[in-house]
C-alpha cells in the first residue's frame, strides 16, 4: 500500500562553472561516506580526456549541486580510432581512491589526499594507470565487500582479482559450460500443477515437466551481442555473468561462478534474453530483460541461482515513446526493495507487494538528450554503434541508504531520495481512503465501505501517465494527482443510504506539457479545488499554486524555503494552504493568500511527518529513517516503524511488534508513552510480525495493518473501542454504544459506569435506543458490582477522573449498583408492562440479591389477567433460574396455584409433586403455611405459624424448639409471657451447658435464680468468670464456709496457673484472708506498689521483712538472669546474622546451595566463576534463564519434559519436612539468617515489653526497701541490655526503610509477582525456601528501642 514519494533531488549540468563541453558526463558513482558523487567527463570525439569531478551540495541551494575537480588524464583511443569509455567506476572511501576501468582495458586508480576540503587544484591527486587488459574489457564489477574484482573480457573471460589487482583465478567461457546443468522444471506455479476441480481428471492434462515451447535462445532483436552485465549477490558469495558469444552456441547465457572462480550453473535458454542483469541483494533471484519480437512486449525475466526461470513481470512501456524502451538496463537497490529500469530517457522504479509488480514513479531525463539519440537512430550502423555508449544513462544506487540514487546522463546528472509512504484520506470525517499507484493506474481503496486485499482495490482509476503524487484535502471531498504531464483533480463522494463511498469522479485537469524542463515532485492540496506543486526547475526547486477552477498558475509561493516535504492541510486545522519542511527541519505553513507563517521546528529533517491542531495548539508529529518518532521537538520513542494521527490518539507500530496509543495533549511534554505491556494496559497490543500502519478510522474504532508480504489485516484495537463507546456513552447513543459493546466484546457495565448519573437520568432513553428485549436482558444480565472505570477500563489519559458511583451504591446490597439500575429500568417499565413483560421479570432476578418472590409475584398478577402472558412469564423466569430454587420460592409464597405452574415448567414427575400440593390444598391456612415453612426448612417462621395455631406454648411448640434448636428465635417470640418464657430459657440453659458453653450457660441459670447451677457452670467456665463464681456461690444457701473457701481455693490455683498475679493476690487477700500470700502473689507479678499498700492497709509491718524483702530478692535475681540471658544472646547472634550476610553477598551460590558447582568458591565479592546464564537475583522480574531456584527444580523457562520432572517432586512431604526445617533455623541452613532475625526480634520486643516495666517498677520497691546497690545494679544491666538492642536493630535491619518503600512499589506495579516468568512459582520444599528469602526481602518492620531512663535517686542521666 506505500509508495515512493520523493523527499530529496539535485542536479547538475557541464559548463555551469568548470569548462567543460555539454554532452561529456560518461559514468558516475558514489562517495558513501560523503554521501556525494563522483562524476566522470569524457572521453568523447570533443573532449579526448577524462575529467573527475566530486558533486557537492551547494550550501546556500540544496537542489543545486556544484562540481570540484578530482583529476583528468589523457584518454586511449581505440584501434579504430574512436575513444575510449568506462565500464566501471568505483570509489573506495578507506583509502579515498577512485578506480576506473576503460573498456580498452586500461584500469586507473585515482588517489585523493587525505583531508582534501575540495580546495586544491586539479591534479593534486595521484593519478596511476595499474595495468592493462588483452583484448578488451567487456564489464567489470567490485564485490560488495570491495575485496574481490571480476573482469569480463572481449575474448570471453572471466578475470577475478584482488583488491590489489592481482588475478586469483581465471576461467574461459565456452560452450562446454552450458552441459554443466541439466534444467528439469517440475511446473511450480504452471496452471497444470494447480488444482482444477473434480472433473480435471477428465480433461487431456499434459505433463508439466515438458514446457508447452521450448525456447532456444535465440538473440533479441534489439542485442547486438557486445553487451555484458555483471552483477553479485549480497553477500558477495556468488557473482553473474550475462555474456554473449559464439563459441555459447550463439546464445546469452547467465553464467554463475561462486568466490573461488569456479562455475556454479548456467541459465536455461530464454528467447529474446538481453544484456541486462541484476542480482536481488537478497540473493533469491536474478532480473533480466526478455524482448518479445513482433509485440512490442518487454518482460522482466527472473532467474533462481541454478539458472531455472521464476516468474516474470511485463514493463509499463512509455505509451508516446516506445522506442525509449529499445535498450534497458536493471539494478536492485540495497534492501531488495526497489527494482530500477533504466531507459533512454526515464528511469521506473518497480516494487513488489502480495506477488505483484507495481510501477511506482517514472522519472524523466533531459529532453534534449533523447532528441539527440533519436537522431542518432537514423545515422548509419557504424554511427550509430559509436553512439552507442550513450544509449543509457549511468544509474548507480547509494550502498547504504536504500532509497538514495544517482543518474548521469550524457547532458546532466541528477539525483533523487526517496520514501516509501501511504497516499491516506484525513482521519476524521474521512472512510479510510488508500490510493496506491501502479504506473498509470491509481487503485483506490475506502476501507470503511471495503477491504480490499492487494493487488486487487475497489476502484482501478487510469489516468493518460504513471502518477507522480497522490493528495487529499482535508475534508476527504477530493483528491489531486500529478504526474509528468500534469494534473488531476477528483471529487470523492458517497452513494446510497448507507454513505458508500463512490467512484471517483474526475472533476478537473491541468496539462503541464509547457513545463517539459521541469521534474514534477509533489503535490499538496491547499484548499478546495486549489494544489501545490513541488517541483524541480533545471537546478532550482520551485513551490506553484494552481486553481483548478480557473485552470491557471496562481503563482510561485515559499520562496527559498529548500522545501523538501510538501503536506496538504491537516483537517483538524481552521486555515487553508500547506504544510513545508525543509532540510534543517523548519515547518513552515505557505499559502496563497497569507504567505509564509512558522509553525514550529523538528531536530532534524523528518522524512514521515504528520500534522495537527489540538486544543488550538499545532503539533507536528515526525519519524526519522532510525524510527527516532519526535512531537515537535521532544523525542518520544526510538522503535517506531510506522504511525497515524487521529483526532483522539497518535498510533504508532514499533520493532518489538506492538501498536501502541498515545492520547494527544496540547502540550507535547505531557504525552504519556505507554509499556510493553499488552496484558493490562489497553494502549499496548501485540501485532503480527513486521505489520505496519496503513490507516485508522476512529468512526469504525479499527485500523487497518500492511504485514511484510502485502496482505492486509483490519483490527479493533481496545483503546480505540473504547474511546469510541466513551464517547458514544458521553453523547447518548447508547444504542451504538451497546452495539460496540456486544461486538468487540466489552463489558457492559461500562455504559453506566462511565456517567452513572447521567445513565440514570436517561434510563428511558437507553431503552428506547436499544430496543430488542432480548439485548435489554443481556444488559442487565451481565451487571456487576464492580466499577470497571477503576479496574479493567481504567481511562489511561492523563488528568481524566472518571466518575465512579455514588458511596451509598456499595454499602448495602439494597443501594448496590446492580440494584439501582434494575430499580431504574423497572420504574421506565411499569407503563410497558406487556411489551417489556420480559424485561420487568429480568430486572427482578437479576437483582443482588436476586429479587424472585417479586419476579414471581408479577407472574401471579399476570394468572389474573392474562394466563397465556402469565405462561410466557413463567417459561422466561424458568429458563433464568435454576427451577428447583423457583419452586421453593414459589412454594414460600404461600399460592399453590403458582407453585403448580411452576412446576409444571420444570423436569419433575408430577406423581413427587402433585400428592404434596394436594394435601396442601386440604389444609387450613396457618396450619398449610407451617407445613410448607417446615418444608422448606423456614423453621422460624414455621414456628411462628404454629405459635398462631396452638395459641399458647404448648408440647408440639417445646418439642419443635428443641427439635430445631429455635431457642434464640422462641425468647423472642415468647417474651411477653412470663411463664413459657421461664420454660424457654431453662431450656437453652440445659442446652448451652450440653455445648459447654459454660459461661452463657451460668448467665441463664443466674437469671432464673438457680444459683447452685449457676455455680457449677461459672467454676467449670475457668479463668474468666472467677467474679461471677464467687458471687453465686455467696448466694448459695446449699453451701457451708467451708465449701466457699474451697471453690475460693480452686479459683486462685487456677488464677495462679495462669499468672494473674493480681486476682490470685485478691482472692488471697478478701476471700480467703491469706495476707501473706496475697503479698508473695503481688510480688511475683512485680506489683510491688500494691504490695506496700495491702501491708498499710491491714496494718502488717512485719510483713515487709518476712515476704515482701524475700519476694524482691527473688525478682532481682531473676531479672538480673533474664537479662544476662539477653546480653549474651546478642553478643553470639547480631555478629552471626553480619557472617552469613557477609557470605551471601560474596559467593551466593555457595550460600544458598552449600557448594560452587562451577569450581572452586569464589571470594573478595568476585563472581568470576559463575556463568553467565545463572541469574543471583532471586527477585529478578525479568529472566530467561536459570536462578537459585529455578536451576534446581527444573522449572526455568527452557526446561520442559521427563528431565525437569525427574529434577524435583513438589509434594506436600517434601514441602513439611523443609517447613521443619525452617522453623529449627539450624546452624549451617539456608534458613539460619531468618531464625536468627527473628529470634532478635523477639528478644527486643520482650525487652520492650513487660521487662521494661518490671525492672523500672523493682527499681523503685528496691529504692524504698533501701537496697540501692540492688537497684542500681539491676538498673545498669538494664542499661547495657537497652543500648545494646538499639546496637543490633541498626546492625540487623540497616536498610529497613529502603525495603518498604521498595516493597510498596513492587506492590503497586506487580503484585509481589516477583520471580523468573509471571505463570510459575516454586512449589515444595522449594516454596519454603522461597518464601523464607521473600520474608527476609521484605521484612516484618524494623522494631522500636526506647531510650531507657535512669532513676535520679541513683545518680541516673
Amino acid at each position: 500500500m506505500r509508495n515512493l514519494r520523493n523527499i530529496g533531488h539535485g542536479a547538475y549540468k557541464p559548463g555551469q562553472e568548470q569548462p567543460l563541453p555539454s554532452r561529456s558526463i560518461s559514468a558516475s558513482c558514489w562517495d558513501v561516506s560523503r554521501d556525494e558523487i563522483i562524476l566522470a567527463h569524457g572521453p568523447t570525439q570533443d573532449f579526448p580526456r577524462v575529467e573527475l569531478v566530486r558533486l557537492v551540495k551547494d550550501s546556500s541551494e540544496s537542489s543545486n549541486l556544484e562540481a570540484r575537480p578530482v583529476a583528468s588524464w589523457d584518454a586511449a583511443l581505440r584501434p579504430d580510432g574512436e575513444p575510449d569509455t568506462i565500464r566501471s567506476m568505483h570509489y573506495f572511501p578507506d583509502t579515498l581512491t577512485t578506480c576506473v576501468i576503460m573498456a580498452g582495458g586500461d584500469i586507473i586508480t585515482v588517489t585523493e589526499s587525505e583531508g582534501d576540503d575540495y580546495g586544491g587544484s586539479e591534479g593534486e591527486a595521484h593519478v596511476e594507470i595499474v595495468g592493462t587488459l588483452e583484448p578488451s574489457v567487456a564489464g567489470a564489477r567490485w564485490s560488495p565487500d570491495e575485496e574481490l574484482l571480476i573482469v569480463a573480457t572481449g575474448d570471453a573471460k572471466v578475470l577475478f582479482m584482488s583488491r590489489t589487482f592481482d588475478v586469483i583465478t581465471s576461467a574461459t567461457m565456452t560452450e562446454d559450460d552450458l552441459k554443466l546443468s541439466k534444467h528439469v522444471s517440475v511446473g511450480w506455479g504452471k496452471k497444470e500443477t494447480q488444482f482444477q476441480g473434480r472433473g480435471a481428471k477428465a480433461k487431456a492434462l499434459r505433463d508439466p515437466t515438458i514446457p508447452e515451447k521450448v525456447d532456444e535462445g535465440r538473440l533479441s532483436s534489439n542485442d547486438d551481442g557486445q553487451r555484458c552485465s555483471i552483477s553479485w549477490r549480497g553477500d558477495g558469495a556468488y557473482v553473474a555473468v550475462n555474456f554473449f558469444s559464439q563459441e555459447s552456441g550463439g546464445r546469452r547465457v547467465i553464467r554463475v561462478y561462486n568466490r573461488d572462480g569456479e562455475l556454479d550453473s548456467v541459465s536455461e535458454p530464454v528467447d529474446g534474453l538481453e544484456g541486462s542483469l541484476s542480482w536481488r541483494p537478497e540473493g533469491n533471484l536474478m532480473a533480466g530483460i526478455q524482448r518479445f519480437s513482433g509485440s512490442g512486449r518487454v518482460d522482466v525475466a527472473f532467474f533462481e541461482r541454478n539458472g531455472l526461470r521464476h516468474g516474470q513481470f511485463t514493463l509499463q512501456i512509455p505509451q508516446d515513446q516506445p522506442e525509449a524502451a529499445e535498450d534497458l538496463a536493471l539494478e536492485w537497490n540495497s534492501d531488495s526493495t526497489v527494482l530500477a529500469v533504466i531507459m533512454r530517457d526515464r528511469v521506473q522504479l518497480y516494487t513488489m507487494g502480495n506477488y505483484h509488480w507495481y510501477l511506482k514513479q517514472e522519472l524523466p531525463l533531459c529532453a534534449a538528450d533523447y532528441a539527440q539519440l533519436a537522431a542518432a537512430e537514423q545515422q548509419s550502423s557504424q554511427a550509430r554503434a559509436a553512439e552507442s555508449r550513450w544509449t543509457l544513462p549511468w544509474f548507480s544506487w547509494h550502498a547504504e541508504k536504500p532509497l538514495l540514487f544517482a543518474v548521469a546522463a550524457p547532458e546532466r546528472a541528477v539525483w533523487f531520495e526517496f520514501i516509501l509512504a501511504i497516499a491516506r484520506g484525513p482521519m476524521c470525517g474521512g472512510m479510510g481512503d488508500v490510493a496506491v499507484v501502479d504506473g498509470r493506474t491509481i487503485k483506490f481503496t475506502p476501507f470503511q465501505t471495503a477491504n480490499v486485499p492487494p493487488p486487487m482495490a475497489l476502484y482501478d482509476i487510469e489516468v493518460d501517465y504513471p502518477v507522480t503524487d497522490i493528495a487529499f484535502s482535508k475534508d476527504a471531498s477530493q483528491m489531486a494527482v500529478l504526474h509528468q504531464k500534469g494534473m488531476h483533480l477528483f471529487a470523492l463522494e458517497k452513494q446510497g443510504p448507507s454513505g458508500r463511498r463512490a467512484a471517483p469522479k474526475l472533476l478537473k485537469t491541468i496539462p503541464l506539457d509547457n513545463f517539459e524542463n521541469k521534474c514534477q515532485l509533489q503535490i499538496a492540496v491547499s484548499a478546495p479545488f486549489q494544489v501545490q506543486v513541488l517541483s524541480l526547475d533545471d537546478f532550482q526547486l520551485q513551490i506553484t499554486g494552481w486553481d483548478f477552477n480557473e485552470e491557471l498558475m496562481l503563482g510561485e509561493v515559499g520562496v527559498g524555503l529548500q522545501a523538501v516535504t510538501l503536506t496538504s492541510a491537516d483537517e483538524t486545522s481552521v486555515e487553508d494552504g500547506t504544510v513545508v519542511q525543509d532540510r534543517q527541519g523548519n515547518i513552515t505553513r505557505v499559502s496563497v493568500e497569507t504567505g509564509e507563517t512558522v509553525l514550529g521546528k523538528f531536530p532534524t529533517l523528518l522524512p514521515w511527518a504528520t500534522y495537527t491542531t489540538y486544543e488550538d495548539q499545532f503539533i507536528a508529529f515526525g519519524l526519522s529513517r532510525n524510527g527516532h518518532l519526535y512531537a515537535n521537538s521532544r523525542q518520544l520513542v526510538k522503535n517506531c516503524t510506522s504511525f497515524v494521527v487521529t483526532d483522539k490518539h497518535l498510533i504508532y507500530t514499533t520493532s518489538n511488534h506492538f501498536v501502541k496509543f498515545i492520547h494527544l495533549t496540547a502540550n507535547v511534554d505531557e504525552l504519556d508513552v505507554p509499556l510493553d505491556d499488552p496484558e493490562t494496559d489497553e494502549r499496548c497490543r501485540s501485532i503480527e510480525r513486521g505489520g505496519r500502519l496503513v490507516t485508522a478510522m476512529p468512526s469504525r474504532m479499527s485500523i487497518v495493518l500492511q504485514m511484510p508480504r502485502g496482505n492486509l489485516e483490519t483490527i479493533y484495537p481496545r483503546a480505540m473501542v473504547l474511546a469510541g463507546i466513551r464517547q458514544l456513552v458521553e453523547q447518548k447513543e447508547y444504542g451504538a454504544a451497546f452495539a460496540t459493546c456486544r461486538t468487540q466484546r466489552v463489558d457492559m457495565n461500562l455504559l453506566y459506569d462511565h456517567r452513572p448519573e447521567q445513565f440514570l437520568e436517561n434510563v428511558g432513553l437507553f431503552l428506547d435506543q436499544v430496543k430488542n428485549a432480548a439485548d435489554i436482558d443481556l444488559f442487565l444480565s451481565t451487571l456487576k458490582e464492580e466499577d470497571v472505570t477503576q479496574t479493567m477500563y481504567r481511562n489511561t489519559k492523563a488528568g481524566v477522573v472518571t466518575a465512579t458511583t455514588q458511596p451509598a451504591l456499595t454499602t448495602a446490597p439494597k443501594t448496590s449498583k446492580i440494584n439501582t439500575i434494575c430499580d431504574a429500568v423497572l420504574h421506565s417499565l411499569k407503563a410497558k408492562k406487556n411489551a417489556n413483560l420480559q424485561n420487568i421479570i429480568t430486572a427482578h432476578v437479576c437483582k443482588n440479591l436476586p429479587a424472585l418472590s417479586d419476579g414471581l409475584q408479577v407472574v401471579a398478577s399476570l394468572m389474573e389477567e392474562d394466563e397465556a402472558l402469565a405462561e410466557r412469564a413463567v417459561e422466561h423466569i424458568c429458563f433464568l433460574v435454576d427451577i428447583n430454587k423457583l419452586y421453593d420460592h414459589a412454594l414460600s409464597l404461600y399460592n399453590l396455584e403458582l407453585t403448580l405452574l411452576v412446576a409444571q415448567q420444570s423436569q419433575r414427575d408430577p406423581r413427587e409433586y402433585l400428592p404434596f400440593i394436594q394435601s396442601l390444598h386440604k389444609m387450613d391456612p396457618l396450619r398449610r403455611q407451617f407445613t410448607i415453612d417446615d418444608h422448606l426448612s423456614h423453621h422460624e417462621k414455621a414456628l411462628t405459624h404454629l405459635r398462631l395455631i396452638a395459641n399458647t406454648y404448648s408440647e408440639e411448640v417445646e418439642a419443635y424448639i428443641i427439635k430445631h434448636q429455635l431457642y434464640p428465635s422462641a425468647l423472642a417470640l415468647y417474651r411477653n409471657e412470663p411463664i413459657s418464657l421461664r420454660t424457654i430459657t431453662a431450656l437453652y440453659a440445659a442446652h448451652l451447658r450440653s455445648l459447654s458453653k459454660f459461661r452463657d450457660a451460668g448467665l441463664a441459670y443466674e437469671s432464673l435464680g438457680d444459683y447452685p447451677a449457676a455455680t457449677e457452670c461459672y467454676l467449670k467456665a475457668g479463668t474468666s468468670s472467677w467474679r461471677e463464681c464467687l458471687f453465686t456461690s455467696s448466694l448459695d444457701p446449699s453451701l457451708s464456709s467451708d465449701q466457699r473457701q474451697e471453690i475460693a481455693s480452686s479459683l486462685a490455683d487456677a488464677l495462679r496457673e495462669a499468672k494473674d498475679w493480681a486476682a490470685v493476690a485478691t482472692i488471697q487477700a478478701e476471700h480467703l484472708s491469706s495476707l501473706p500470700s496475697a503479698i508473695s502473689a503481688l510480688c511475683k507479678g512485680y506489683l510491688f506498689a500494691d504490695a506496700f499498700r495491702l501491708i498499710s492497709l491491714h496494718s502488717r509491718p512485719e510483713l515487709l521483712e518476712s515476704h515482701l524483702d524475700p519476694g524482691l530478692l527473688d525478682a532481682f535475681s531473676s531479672s538480673t538472669e533474664f537479662l544476662a540471658d539477653c546480653k549474651s544472646q546478642l553478643k553470639a547472634q547480631v555478629p552471626r546474622i553480619a557472617e552469613l550476610r557477609l557470605k551471601a553477598a560474596e559467593d551466593p551460590l555457595a550460600f544458598y546451595e552449600g557448594e560452587n558447582p562451577f569450581g572452586q568458591r569464589t571470594g573478595g565479592g568476585a563472581a568470576g566463576d559463575i556463568p553467565d546464564d545463572i541469574s543471583v537475583a532471586a527477585s529478578s522480574r525479568v529472566s530467561t534463564s536459570a536462578s537459585l531456584f529455578t536451576r534446581y527444580t527444573g522449572k526455568g523457562s527452557q526446561v520442559t519434559g521427563t528431565v525437569a520432572s525427574n529434577v524435583s517432586r513438589a509434594t506436600s512431604k517434601n514441602r513439611k519436612r523443609e517447613e521443619k526445617k525452617r522453623a529449627r533455623g539450624r546452624k549451617g541452613t539456608v534458613y539460619e539468617e531468618e531464625y536468627l532475625v527473628n529470634s532478635v526480634r523477639r528478644l527486643v520486643e520482650r525487652v520492650e515489653g513487660s521487662a521494661r516495666q518490671e525492672v523500672e517498677r523493682l527499681v523503685c520497691a528496691l529504692v524504698r526497701r533501701g537496697m540501692s546497690e540492688r537497684a542500681r545494679a539491676v538498673e545498669g544491666l538494664m542499661m547495657e541490655v537497652v543500648e545494646g538492642c538499639e546496637r543490633a536493630v541498626g546492625e540487623v535491619w540497616p536498610q529497613q526503610q529502603g525495603r518498604q518503600q521498595q516493597q510498596q512499589e513492587g506492590e503497586a506495579g506487580g503484585d509481589g509477582q516477583q520471580w523468573e516468568g509471571a505463570d510459575w512459582r516454586p512449589t515444595g520444599g522449594d516454596a519454603v525456601l522461597a518464601d523464607s528469602i521473600e520474608a527476609m526481602r521484605r521484612g516484618v518492620g524494623k522494631p522500636v528501642v526506647k531510650k531507657f531512663e535512669r532513676l535520679s535517686l541513683l545518680g541516673g542521666r
